[in-house]
């Protein structure tokens, strides 16, 4: 038996050429990142934009090595670390997984200018980089992404505003804050089909 093995193993690779081998390779590479993308989608609130960008809530210890898994390049949290379901080692267990991580601590009561062009300022630097945004519910996070979808990956308005809702309706303090954002780069937050009324507080 141990001497067919080989053998097999021969046939098998020598039955294709290096093309037909490399495009194989390919095809299961795809499979495995699809696989992982099905699995990213228990993390609470996950949301796929394009192929290199995604947000959700917060993933759990468990949950950090199917971003991984994935194909993410980083991470990139914008709470900060002492909510109630965030990672105090989050950035350890990041890092030993062979991934970049970027930690911008964003207030939800007072979300800055300054906080998104750090996280754009990131973005840009490496555009290819594929990268996973959260939060502690995805509601920051779809926040700075419907920001960066619209001012810098020139998605329309009203669509990435229905991303949004899927998550979340803005409040009062962010809804002004996406105002704010845009009419810093000389852009009319106004779309035919957008309704920014902040919902009823309790």
């Amino acid at each position: 038996m141990s001497k067919t093995k080989p053998a097999i193993r021969r046939t098998f690779v020598s039955g294709f050429g290096k093309g037909t081998v490399g495009a194989v390779l390919l095809t299961l590479a795809s499979f495995a990142s699809a696989q992982g993308e099905q699995s990213l989608s228990e993390i609470l609130n996950y949301r796929q934009y394009t192929p290199l960008f995604s947000s959700a809530g917060q993933p759990s210890r468990e949950q950090l090595p199917l971003i991984k898994e994935a194909g993410y390049d980083r991470v990139i949290y914008i709470a900060f670390n002492n909510g109630r379901t965030a990672i105090p080692e989050e950035d350890q267990l990041v890092k030993d997984l062979g991934m970049d991580y970027l930690h911008i601590a964003v207030d939800f009561n007072k979300p800055t200018i300054r906080d998104f062009d750090a996280f754009a300022d990131a973005m840009q630097r490496e555009p290819e980089s594929k990268t996973f945004l959260h939060c502690q519910v995805n509601a920051r996070a779809t926040a700075f992404s419907f920001l960066y979808r619209v001012l810098y990956q020139g998605v329309d308005i009203a669509e990435a505003k229905a991303d949004m809702n899927t998550v979340w309706q803005p409040n009062e303090v962010w809804r002004d804050f996406i105002f704010a954002v845009m009419a810093d780069r000389g852009m009319s937050h106004e779309c035919e089909t957008c309704d920014w009324t902040p919902p009823a507080s309790n």
